[in-house]
């Protein structure tokens, strides 16, 4: 499988899982301004979507979204335990929290990140984001992940998507709970490969 990427964007979470998971990968860095991969290729063909993750497949399908190529991750490792079983309702939990981190935090993020993004833009999603980050606190109350003491492929993209709160100025020392999370992902050996390999450890 292939991996394309881009260094600390949401695709971190997928460089995770494919670390956690064990399974044999190739990345490819992209760069979203020009849609250019690392070895000159034009990103365009070969996702017409033009941003990332983008996972190419043994069988040469191009698998595209986070939550499909976490989940897919997830699923060819079953002895790793990313991901409840398919049809359970703890499964469905987790769906709920990729649906959860991708809509309502990463999402809120786009604003820091926009060029034509102005204050009150801004301003909005902050107090969204603060609403969202004390949910998310709240849940983590009393266990060391998402779904409880088993790290998962949710715990990937939330951990990626919360390391952008520095960078867009928000300071998460208000939620105890988000902040020994990120201490505890971080410190993982799969996430550690995975931040250096991507030039941000």
């Amino acid at each position: 499988m292939k991996l394309y990427y881009k260094p600390g964007a949401c695709s971190l979470a997928s460089h995770i899982a494919l670390e956690e998971a064990g399974l044999p990968y190739q990345t490819e860095a992209v760069d979203l301004k020009t849609k250019v991969t690392a070895s000159g290729q034009d990103y365009w063909q070969i996702n017409p979507k033009g941003y990332v993750p983008a996972l190419r497949l043994h069988s040469g399908e191009l698998l595209t979204e986070g939550p499909a190529i976490l989940q897919y991750v997830a699923d060819q490792a079953p002895a790793a335990a990313l991901a409840p079983a398919a049809g359970t309702v703890a499964r469905y939990q987790l769906q709920a929290w990729l649906t959860f981190i991708g809509t309502e935090l990463h999402r809120s993020c786009t604003a820091f990140f926009h060029p034509q993004a102005g204050d009150d833009w801004k301003a909005i999603a902050r107090a969204t984001l603060e609403r969202r980050l004390s949910y998310v606190d709240g849940q983590l109350q009393g266990r060391s992940f998402l779904m409880g003491e088993d790290f998962t492929v949710a715990d990937a993209y939330l951990f990626t998507v919360l390391s952008w709160m520095k960078p867009i100025g928000m300071d998460l020392s208000g939620w105890p709970q988000i902040v020994a999370f990120q201490a505890r992902v971080a410190a993982r050996p799969a996430v550690q490969a995975a931040l250096k390999a991507e030039g941000l450890a």
